[in-house]
C-alpha cells in the first residue's frame, strides 16, 4: 500500500485519518493542499513527510513558473517557508524542503527546467528512503535474538515512510528471519496510530501482533517479559536525544527499569546535528479535542481542560542503540557532523 504517488502533476496521499476502515486516496493539485494533508495527519511519519514536502515543492514550483523567471524564486521560497512550518518538530519535513530550494536555486533561471529538477529530486528522495528502510531493517534485525518479543509504539511502518518502515522495517526483517515471536504493539493515544495503523500493518503482514493499552506496558514488561522495544523518531539530536511520539519517553524509563533494551530506528535524514540537544526540539501541540474525544465522540466533561503535546523527548541516557542505514551507533552518541564518512562498527548483543 503506498503511502504517497505522483501521477499527472497530481500528488496522491493515502488519507490515514481513515485507516483501517477505509483506503481512500487524496488527489492534491497544490501545494497548500498537501500542507493541510500534512497538518491534519492524512500523511504522517518523519520520513513520510519528508518525501511529501518535496512533492508539496514541485507543486509550488508549478505555481511560481506561472510568474516567469523574475518572479520564480521569490514565489517558492515564499511557499518553502509555509511548508517548512506545516508541523514543527519532525526533521525530515525541513530538510525535505531545503534540499528542494537548493535544487531551484541551481535551475533558477529556468523555472520549467527547475520543475522538472525538483520532481525528479523528490523521486530520488522517495525512492532513497525505501532503499535505507531496508538497510534499517537488516541492521536492526541483528539485534534482536530468536523468538524475539517486541514492543512497539505508534506506527513507524510502511505507512510513515515511503515504503518498509523503521521500527517495523527492523520487525519486518527479523520476521522473514523467523526471529519473531510476538509483537506488541501499544494503542497509542490519542489518536491510535498503533492500534489503527501498526497493527493493520502487521495483519497484512501476517506477522503475530498483539495489542495492549499504553498504561500496561510497565506490567507487560514485569510479567511476560521483552527482548526489546523499537520505536521510530521525528528527529534526533547531536547528542542522541530523541523526540518520538508522545509515551516515547515512558516507554525508555520503564524499559531502563526492567533491562529491556530500547532501540530507535530512523533514517539519517531524521538526524539534526544543529539542535545540540533535546531541549532545542520544537514540541508541537496539537488541539485539545484530541484529548477530550474519541473517534468524534466526547469522552470528558464539557468544561475540561486538556494538554496535548505530540510529542516527548527521550534522553540519549536511555536509548540503548539508535539503528540507521549506516549502521548501529551506541552511546555516547555524536552526531554533531551526521555527514562525516564512518560507518559504525556493528554490535554483538549479550544475553543471559
Amino acid at each position: 500500500m503506498e503511502t504517497l504517488r505522483w501521477k499527472d502533476g497530481t500528488l496522491c496521499i493515502l488519507d490515514q485519518t481513515l485507516l483501517p476502515h477505509k483506503v481512500v486516496y487524496m488527489e492534491v493539485k497544490d501545494y497548500r493542499g498537501a500542507i493541510k494533508a500534512i497538518q491534519r495527519l492524512a500523511v504522517r511519519g518523519a520520513p513520510a513527510i519528508g518525501a511529501a514536502a518535496a512533492y508539496a515543492m514541485v507543486l509550488a514550483a508549478i505555481e511560481a513558473a506561472e510568474d516567469g523567471r523574475e518572479g520564480f524564486m521569490a514565489g517558492l521560497t515564499a511557499a518553502a517557508a509555509e511548508i517548512g512550518e506545516a508541523r514543527p518538530t519532525a526533521v525530515n519535513l525541513q530538510w525535505a524542503v531545503k534540499r528542494q530550494l537548493g535544487v531551484a536555486v541551481e535551475a533558477a533561471q529556468e523555472p520549467e527546467e527547475a520543475v522538472h529538477r525538483l520532481l525528479t529530486e523528490a523521486e530520488a528522495i522517495f525512492a532513497a528512503d525505501v532503499e535505507a528502510n531496508r538497510a534499517i531493517g537488516a541492521f536492526g534485525a541483528g539485534l534482536l535474538p530468536l523468538n524475539a518479543r517486541v514492543l512497539t509504539h505508534c506506527n513507524a511502518g510502511g505507512l510513515a515512510t515511503c515504503g518498509y518502515g523503521t521500527a517495523l522495517g527492523v520487525i519486518r526483517a527479523a520476521h522473514a528471519a523467523g526471529k519473531i515471536k510476538m509483537v506488541y504493539a501499544d494503542e497509542t493515544r490519542p489518536l491510535l496510530q498503533g492500534a489503527r495503523l501498526t497493527v493493520f500493518e502487521l495483519l497484512q503482514e501476517r506477522i503475530p501482533v498483539t495489542l495492549i493499552t499504553d498504561s500496561m506496558a510497565g506490567y507487560l514488561m514485569a510479567r511476560r517479559g521483552l527482548d526489546a522495544v523499537i520505536t521510530g523518531a521525528d528527529r534526533i539530536t547531536a547528542n542522541g536525544d530523541v523526540a518520538n511520539k508522545i509515551g516515547t519517553y515512558s516507554l525508555a524509563v520503564l524499559a531502563k527499569f526492567h533491562s529491556v533494551p530500547f532501540y530507535v530506528a530512523a533514517p539519517m535524514s531524521t538526524i539534526d546535528p544543529a539542535t545540540l540537544d533535546g531541549a532545542g526540539i520544537p514540541i508541537e501541540e496539537r488541539g485539545a479535542v484530541e484529548v477530550t474525544e474519541l473517534a468524534g465522540v466526547r469522552v470528558a466533561p464539557e468544561g475540561a481542560v486538556a494538554w496535548n503535546p505530540a510529542f516527548d523527548v527521550t534522553p540519549g541516557s536511555l536509548i540503548t542503540a539508535i539503528i540507521t542505514e549506516r549502521g548501529v551507533f551506541y552511546p555516547p552518541y555524536d552526531f554533531g557532523d551526521k555527514n562525516q564518512d564512518v560507518l559504525p562498527q556493528r554490535h554483538r548483543v549479550h544475553r543471559e
